[in-house]
């Protein structure tokens, strides 16, 4: 028994540690069809909403009834809002392109922040939002929704135990219909079909999940080049940016291919990853499919969801703000690697523009 007790406290001291304090969080836009999620989790109870910067007054009337939020939370102006309120971290659900603003804001009060992914629109405004978060020491979390799938996480322990082998080849699927196909708010539609507002269309809107990935698989390292394909396929509906996109990274050893598309039959975010030994093919969030050896049989997994926080970008962003969560170099959500994405994002377009492929430094 004394054994059992002592093996039992091993156990426990070796889980991830949960988040006990309560976050006060501001939120700084409500125009990115993500927003909903911070007002759907009250169940959860470690996050405190102070107060919600925007200035389109029928989207203030629109969340303030959905979720009968107290109007004196809503501000105006951003500043007015930080000084007011003192957040200790902010949401940032505008557009992309607005995120330089909002971290510019919050650097010098000492705010962290967390965005919707990518990081920004621009190389030059992620370089410089990196800058500003190691200038006054905050967190600048970025939210994909794959971070949180245990299969990817499954994948990525395959390839630390040598299972798979170096890796060869990683394919990355991702998008749905498209999004006035899937009815966005009219407010994230306009943010998502505005070249300077979202990067691109589907290029940036789920191109950016590969790059992630693969960055995160490579432990930060960059490709040697960059070659993009897109097309409207849609132009009646998507007159400004494309709706279908396809990127190949090059690295040294291995190749990366990414499919965005506004085009598939359904949602999808799935990725394949080939090693010299063996592939695993993460299907959807807790969905595995592998070949370890070459007469063996192909294995399907069901996995366990991952636990708290890492179920959850918001329990994520308070236990990094409250020092229970040390973030590691080369995550998922980290600034190192986010930055990376942005810069092969802006190669991809540019590699789409000149329909040339290009080389990074």
């Amino acid at each position: 028994m004394k054994n059992l007790i002592i093996t039992s406290i091993i156990i426990l001291l070796s889980l991830p540690v949960l988040a006990q304090n309560t976050l006060k969080l501001a939120v700084a836009g409500l125009s990115h069809g993500h927003v909903d999620w911070i007002f759907n989790r009250k169940d959860k109870g470690d996050v405190q909403l102070v107060g919600i910067y925007e200035t389109n007054q029928e989207l203030i009337n629109r969340y303030a009834e959905r979720y009968d939020i107290d109007r004196s939370l809503f501000f105006t102006d951003l500043d007015q809002m930080l000084d007011s309120v003192q957040p200790e971290a902010v949401s940032a659900f505008g557009a992309i392109s607005e995120h330089i603003t909002v971290v510019r804001a919050c650097a010098p009060r000492k705010i962290h922040v967390m965005v919707e992914k990518p990081l920004a629109t621009t190389l030059a405004d992620a370089k410089e939002i990196q800058e500003l978060a190691q200038k006054h020491s905050i967190h600048v979390l970025t939210n994909f929704e794959t971070s949180w799938y245990s299969s990817n996480q499954h994948v990525y322990k395959l390839l630390e135990e040598g299972q798979l082998g170096k890796i060869k080849k990683v394919m990355v699927n991702d998008g749905h219909q498209g999004p006035k196909e899937i009815g966005v708010s009219k407010e994230f539609l306009e943010i998502l079909t505005d070249p300077k507002k979202n990067g691109a269309g589907a290029l940036v809107d789920f191109g950016c999940y590969g790059a992630n990935l693969m960055t995160w698989l490579l432990k930060g390292e960059k490709p040697i080049s960059v070659t993009a394909v897109i097309a409207q396929n849609k132009p009646e509906i998507y007159k400004e940016v494309d709706d279908e996109a396809s990127i190949i990274l090059q690295y040294p050893n291995a190749q990366c291919i990414i499919q965005a598309s506004w085009n598939w039959p359904f949602s999808r975010k799935d990725m394949e990853v080939y090693g010299e030994k063996g592939y695993a093919i993460a299907a959807d969030a807790t969905t595995i499919r592998q070949r370890i050896q070459e007469n063996s049989k192909e294995q399907t997994l069901k996995l366990e969801s991952r636990p708290a926080p890492f179920d959850d970008p918001f329990s994520i962003l308070n236990a990094v703000v409250h020092n229970q969560l040390a973030p590691k170099e080369y995550q998922l959500y980290g600034l190192d690697i986010n930055v990376t994405v942005v810069e092969i994002l802006e190669a991809a377009i540019e590699s789409a523009r000149t329909k040339q492929t290009v080389f990074l430094n």
